[in-house]
């Protein structure tokens, strides 16, 4: 590995900045998905009103979620540079992407349970919370912690490495390193093939988080829930939502992995 070593500073900045301005700035396209793969769906869960509906939630939990993220990926990735050869490095990315989603998810899901049910229903993001609390206790806002776990880390198994490689292919042909918006436009290209692989582990995750509390689907697991939302809809329901969630990963792979770049570069040339 030759790139620069990214300070815990930096990693910590960089990410939770991207994190907001991707979530914010994108949480339409977000809303109109998780109504698209609700059970009820997307008439019934509110179609384009209250497309907003969540966004505090999804505000508060992205600055921590992402510098988690990508604070634990910089960390790995700079252990694999001191012990490991390059021609590991796409290994290294992918444990660093791994073990940082599982992290982050500690932060993520309680975010997620609670963005998600603000925008399938009619209800406040804080009034969820304390009746999720109230009826489930703390087991009830770490629902679908399992699920999402293993949505995102094929996700990013798949979108770093790819990400990477796209970057150094773009170094090597341009002679040079690639700057924030090159960045951006590789984020966009691996997380949208990411995206749309991953669409299945997507819409199961969506399902246990909306599920009523006493239900098979509820309890978490991932391979019932699959099988379920197979046999009642298909391949059509496995891959609900798929067209949204790629454009919504797409752009937000632009705008997160190149504002992460931008703002890396720049604390970094201001020497922290």
């Amino acid at each position: 590995m030759n790139e620069q070593r990214v300070p815990f500073s930096v990693a910590l900045l960089s990410g939770g900045i991207a994190g907001l301005t991707v979530d914010v700035s994108l949480f339409p396209i977000d809303t109109i998905k998780t109504r698209l793969q609700s059970r009820e769906g997307f008439v019934k869960c509110g179609g384009f009103r209250g497309i907003y509906r969540g966004l505090g939630a999804a505000s508060l939990g992205s600055v921590p979620g992402a510098a988690v993220f990508f604070c634990t990926y910089e960390l790995t990735k700079s252990i694999g540079a001191a012990h490991l050869s390059s021609k590991y490095d796409p290994l290294v990315q992918m444990a660093g992407a791994s073990v940082g989603e599982i992290l982050a998810c500690f932060v993520r899901v309680p975010v997620e349970v609670v963005k998600q049910r603000a925008q399938a229903t009619r209800q406040r993001s804080f009034s969820i919370l304390r009746a999720t609390l109230r009826t489930e206790g703390v087991r009830g806002v770490y629902r679908g912690y399992l699920s999402t776990v293993l949505r995102e880390v094929p996700f990013s198994f798949l979108q770093f490495p790819l990400w990477e490689f796209l970057k150094r292919s773009w170094s090597t042909h341009q002679g040079g390193p690639v700057d924030a918006w090159q960045s951006g436009i590789c984020g966009a290209v691996s997380g949208g093939t990411a995206a749309a692989i991953t669409n299945p582990l997507d819409v199961v995750k969506t399902r246990i988080i909306l599920a009523s509390q006493n239900s098979e689907t509820a309890k978490g697991n991932v391979r019932f829930a699959l099988v379920e939302v197979f046999r009642q809809e298909g391949f059509r329901g496995l891959f609900a939502g798929v067209l949204p969630r790629v454009m919504w990963i797409s752009i937000g792979g632009a705008i997160f992995l190149g504002a992460y770049e931008k703002v890396k570069i720049t604390l970094m040339s201001g020497g922290l």
